[in-house]
């Protein structure tokens, strides 16, 4: 079983959200049966990536994306440096403005996970399966 893999690091900007996707996107395009991950894929990048934007990445570090794609399933990966915040599952409430990302990611998932990375910070996951 093959897999096509693509990694980056992302600047912590506005323009990180973008820029994941847009790896996504070529990357998808470029396997056979990707077109199959696409929609949950670009919002799961999406918001694992501004996650790490806004909760993860302090200044003067960067986004380390990593994407892995095999018949089987799709695997996003976001490193940041903060090791000490992981992601918060928030409760949701009809008026909650915020929040929702995380409730996304898991519902679109087959599993999700959070992790320690080597030196510093964690490594928040995700998998689609086929």
């Amino acid at each position: 079983m093959s897999s096509n893999c693509s990694t980056t690091w992302l600047p912590r900007s506005r323009r990180a959200p973008s820029e994941g996707r847009s790896l996504l996107s070529s990357l998808l395009a470029s396997a056979p049966g990707g077109e199959f991950y696409r929609d949950s894929g670009l919002l799961i990048v999406s918001e694992l990536v501004t996650n790490a934007l806004v909760h993860g990445t302090p200044p003067g570090h960067r986004i380390y994306l990593s994407l892995d794609l095999d018949p089987a399933r799709l695997r996003i990966e976001v490193h940041d440096a903060r090791r000490n915040r992981e992601p918060v599952l928030r409760a949701l409430t009809l008026d909650s403005e915020a929040g929702r990302g995380l409730h996304l990611v898991k519902s679109l998932s087959a599993h999700t996970g959070c992790s320690p990375r080597e030196h510093t910070g964690k490594i928040v996951w995700s998998e689609l399966t086929a």
